[in-house]
């Protein structure tokens, strides 16, 4: 930026006339711009912000995890402690949960998040909780962060619809990725046809379900092709579900 300055400030130099500004006016006019554009940008989401934990938030993390089996501790620290972390450091907290899967922590944060005076129902929140979830195949949780998302109105584009439904199938939770599924169908977001083929990979290993969704697909998209997987490929999926059941 002190670069852009200089040469700012020396082509002013050379064009300057009588009654030309000043060097300090020219600075301030400079800078102004800069701040004005930089201002004039939109921002991101604070759910998708690289999220750094302070360390007040690393102190707080440790004491969640040695608590968690202590319930009355536990929620006495998030009273006393966790619920005055800054924002960067509450919201850092929880990504790092997220990725540590620590499921019973998660919601116990996504609790404290969303009672915040500062929080504003984002999308980006629930989908991230939704896919902690679904790896860990927590189908009550799942339902409960759903009901809170429909409470406040939240709505997902047809991408995020086709992410989250892919997470559940591939953790085999079939049941509730449909349920998603038809959520998806009654969007207001225009159907696309990318989410719909992340979809159909995903149901390889359902064929009755993947040709109610191939069906679905073809209504909306009809001048579009479906590749279908060879037979044998069914039945070697078919072959290793028995085993998992066995």
């Amino acid at each position: 930026m002190w670069r852009l300055a200089s040469n700012f400030l020396g082509k002013a130099s050379l064009s300057r006339k009588p009654h030309s500004l000043t060097q300090k006016h020219q600075f301030l006019v400079f800078f102004r711009c800069i701040y004005n554009h930089s201002a004039s940008r939109p921002s991101l989401s604070i759910w998708r912000r690289k999220k750094e934990m302070g360390k007040e938030g690393l102190m707080a993390a440790k004491e969640l995890k040695r608590l968690q089996s202590n319930p009355v501790r536990l929620d006495r620290f998030i009273k006393s402690n966790v619920s005055r972390l800054l924002k960067s450091d509450l919201l850092a907290v929880l990504a790092e949960f997220q990725r540590q899967d620590q499921v019973f922590l998660c919601m116990k944060l996504y609790d404290v998040v969303r009672k915040e005076i500062w929080y504003r129902p984002d999308m980006f929140l629930f989908r991230d909780m939704l896919m902690m979830l679904a790896r860990n195949k927590k189908v009550d949780e799942a339902n409960q962060v759903w009901r809170d998302l429909r409470r406040e109105e939240v709505l997902f584009d047809q991408h995020t619809f086709g992410d989250i439904i892919r997470a559940f199938l591939d953790n085999g939770l079939p049941s509730k990725a449909m349920d998603i599924y038809e959520e998806m169908r009654q969007s207001p977001d225009p159907p696309i046809s990318l989410p719909f083929r992340v979809i159909l990979k995903g149901l390889i290993p359902f064929p009755e379900l993947r040709e109610e969704v191939k069906d679905d697909f073809l209504e909306l998209f009809p001048d579009m092709i479906v590749y279908d997987p060879a037979e044998d490929l069914f039945e070697d999926q078919e072959r290793e579900k028995d085993r998992e059941d066995d």
